[in-house]
């Protein structure tokens, strides 16, 4: 263990890296004996002081309260714990009580104890040696403040921890923590500030501020928070009292603050000061960045003891894990609460799109799609119209009316376009920003551009007030991905559409063309998913190959439309050629997965089943690279069998070995393929159709009085029973009958 740290022993979950973990660096900071003990009267936390003060050479943790304060007549304890057992009260008053000392000899030390609030009879307790009576009567009030202090901040940060463990939901988390440090602090309130890709930014303050003007956004580098990450640690702060010149001058910019630590005197804008003459600022690290800043502050001068940052410095080392956790759960919400909006922001044009027609319709609908964005990200949404004659942007403000903007707005545009569209921050700093700013306008937000719709400019302004909180990238990439469907859908649905039709002609090519091979009868069946208006990338084939042999072959290639369809095309291509070269499967594999690793610009793998029927020698020898197992059907349906011999997918990975897998075939014999869209079919309730499922529905069907004519048409519709006609995903089978095996022609 670390030197300095406190020395603990697991008790039933509690222990090192849990609640003694994050306990024990707080416990450190009194120079008092303190325990912590439950209502069973265990001990449950002790710290190096009072491993000094009681128990002689017996371990405190685990121990029975009860044995270091002892009975007046030292009789051992009996029954179960009870709060009358202990020799002082427990409210919290000062108390002289027997102990068991470090000699293991029985003596009296001076207690104070109270009950942790909103804890199932938990207490802490602080303790002083009584070995000088005078000096003790010297020092009485003192002590007397020091006890009552340090347990009011032990409690409160017990309290911090045991209220917030495993709290996932950020206003849940600053709703307790903001409140319990305040109390514990004894202070007039607490800010929280998160760190964002562009600043800290306010998300809670303590019940004590409302009403009070805070700053909701701090740029990094500028303000208090270069102090605390400059330090490392909580920095103690007094704000001090402006001279009489300054008074004078009216609204005070800056203010002169003093750093308790160094005793340096600094100017920092009013503004982003919070409301407090006295505070102290606490950096939240995690993972080497700070990702929180949380100021605890007296409205009225106020002593800033360096204990006290300690002990914040403490409680933020807890909270960086909790905050971290719950800052993720926020932007995840966040995130998906956007995608959300854009995805019904949409629809309700698509929709719109289809029932109307014209170009100020259009206009209309997208300045109504951008009004809606800006509500969500609480912004003023403006006009920008181009004047066509003067070729100069003109806003229609809130407040100054129409205006037209500064020549470096179409600066602005060509710095941030991409793909004909533009999403451009605005900040105080900038030309835009500065310019609105002067005229009292909002002056933060976004400058967005869709480029020429129904032959007009469309732009707007996204505006929020003076010091509020820059966009964030979130929003930012909301507000492009919003502009690009808001293009897209503007421009027609024509390009879509074309390339819906090619893929859909790739894949019925791909699909319905078996080739005819003697000895063998197949049949195919393909459906797309009822949901998907986009086509899949499932392909399959049966080429005929000379000396009584066949290649067959089914794939499903990742994605929608026609990159997915135009890969499963080449790889069909492909596959038919290494077939007639006379590769084996698995080399036939290797040789794609290199091909296809090259093909595609975008990420595309595929599962693929190839195998080489030899009709003469009464085999199939086969690779699956990722693909659902292949069945094999015993000629009467009296033995099913899976062939599970498997290889890695294709075109994900270099160098993955593939391998090959022999099966014996005989008159009558029928082998079906299919893809995972099969398997992974669910009913209404939700429930998977699975491997089971198939091998029972194929052995029904496979039955003696059932023709093998109409089997997968057959295993088809009893699949679309099964979802209730509504497959999620495409499905493909191939099923191919054995009927002259071992016979020449």
């Amino acid at each position: 263990m670390t030197a300095g740290k406190l020395s603990t022993r697991r008790v039933e979950g509690l222990g090192e890296g849990s609640l003694v973990g994050t306990l024990a660096k707080l416990l450190q900071l009194t120079g008092e004996a303190v325990l912590v003990f439950d209502g069973t009267g265990r001990v449950l936390l002790a710290n190096d002081e009072a491993g000094a003060l009681f128990g002689g050479a017996t371990p405190l943790v685990g121990a029975d309260v009860r044995r270091v304060f002892p009975a007046e007549d030292g009789s051992e304890p009996t029954g179960s714990f009870s709060p009358g057992d202990l020799p002082f009260p427990l409210d919290g008053s000062l108390a002289l009580a027997p102990c068991v000392g470090a000699d293991g000899r029985l003596g009296r030390a001076r207690v104070r104890c109270g009950a942790v609030v909103g804890t199932a009879g938990t207490h802490v307790l602080v303790a002083l040696p009584v070995d000088d009576t005078e000096r003790v009567e010297r020092e009485h009030d003192r002590a007397l403040d020091d006890l009552r202090r340090a347990n009011h901040r032990l409690s409160g940060t017990l309290k911090i921890v045991l209220d917030t463990i495993d709290i996932s939901d950020l206003s849940e988390l600053f709703g307790r923590v903001l409140e319990e440090i305040t109390d514990a602090m004894e202070a007039d309130g607490t800010i929280v500030y998160l760190a964002g890709s562009d600043g800290f930014h306010l998300r809670g303050l303590s019940s004590g501020l409302a009403g009070e003007r805070v700053a909701r956004f701090m740029a990094f580098d500028r303000a208090v928070e270069r102090l605390a990450v400059h330090e490392g640690c909580a920095v103690r702060l007094r704000v001090c009292a402006p001279l009489v010149e300054q008074l004078r001058r009216g609204r005070l910019a800056t203010r002169e603050v003093v750093n308790e630590e160094t005793h340096e005197i600094l100017t920092l804008k009013s503004d982003i000061l919070p409301p407090f003459t006295s505070f102290m600022a606490v950096p939240v690290w995690f993972g080497g960045h700070v990702i929180a800043i949380i100021e605890v502050g007296w409205r009225r001068m106020h002593p800033l003891p360096a204990d006290d940052a300690r002990l914040l410095d403490s409680v933020a080392h807890y909270l960086a894990v909790q905050l971290e956790g719950a800052f993720a759960a926020l932007r995840s919400q966040r995130a998906e609460r956007l995608a959300a909006l854009s995805t019904e922001l949409r629809e309700e044009l698509l929709d719109a799109s289809s029932a109307e027609t014209g170009e100020e319709s259009l206009l209309g609908r997208v300045w109504d799609v951008l009004s809606a964005a800006a509500e969500e990200l609480e912004a003023v949404p403006v006009r920008v119209r181009v004047n066509p004659h003067q070729g100069v942007s003109v806003a229609e403000l809130p407040l100054t009316g129409t205006r037209a903007l500064p020549g470096a707005t179409a600066d602005l545009v060509r710095a941030y376009e991409r793909d004909g569209i533009c999403v451009a921050p605005i900040l105080p700093g900038s030309d835009l920003g500065a310019f609105l700013r002067e005229l009292g306008e909002p002056c933060e937000g976004a400058l967005v551009d869709l480029g020429e719709l129904a032959r007009e400019r469309c732009g707007a302004l996204l505006l929020r007030p003076y010091g509020a909180e820059p966009l964030d990238d979130l929003e930012l990439e909301f507000l492009w991905g919003l502009l690009e469907d808001v293009r897209d859908i503007a421009r027609g649905e024509e390009a879509r559409e074309r390339d819906k039709r090619i893929s859909q002609a790739l894949q019925t090519g791909m699909r319905n063309e078996l080739q005819q091979v003697d000895g063998i009868t197949a049949e195919a069946v393909y459906s797309s998913a009822t949901k998907a208006a986009s086509v899949g990338g499932d392909f399959y084939d049966l080429i005929r190959l000379p000396g009584r042999r066949a290649c067959v072959i089914m794939g499903d290639v990742s994605g929608k439309g026609v990159e997915a369809a135009s890969v499963s095309a080449a790889v069909k291509t492909a596959l038919g050629a290494y077939a007639w070269e006379g590769l084996a499967p698995a080399r036939m594999v290797r040789s794609l997965n290199e091909f296809l690793l090259g093909f595609s610009r975008l990420e595309t793998f595929a599962t693929l089943f190839v195998g080489i029927v030899d009709l003469s020698a009464g085999k199939i020898r086969y690779c699956s690279a990722g693909h659902p197992p292949a069945i094999m059907v015993r000629d009467g349906a009296d033995e099913i069998s899976a062939l599970d011999v498997q290889s890695g997918v294709v075109g994900a990975f270099h160098d993955i070995a593939y391998r090959d897998g022999t099966v014996r075939i005989a008159p009558g014999d029928v082998l079906l393929l299919y893809t995972d869209g099969t398997t992974e079919a669910r009913d209404p309730e939700g429930a998977f159709f699975g491997e089971e499922g198939l091998r029972e529905m194929v052995m029904r069907e496979s039955a003696a009085d059932r023709p093998f004519e109409g089997f997968v048409g057959r295993l088809l519709e009893g699949l679309e029973a099964f979802t209730g006609r509504n497959l999620e995903d495409d499905v493909a089978m191939l099923a191919l009958r054995f009927d002259e095996v071992g016979r020449a022609r």
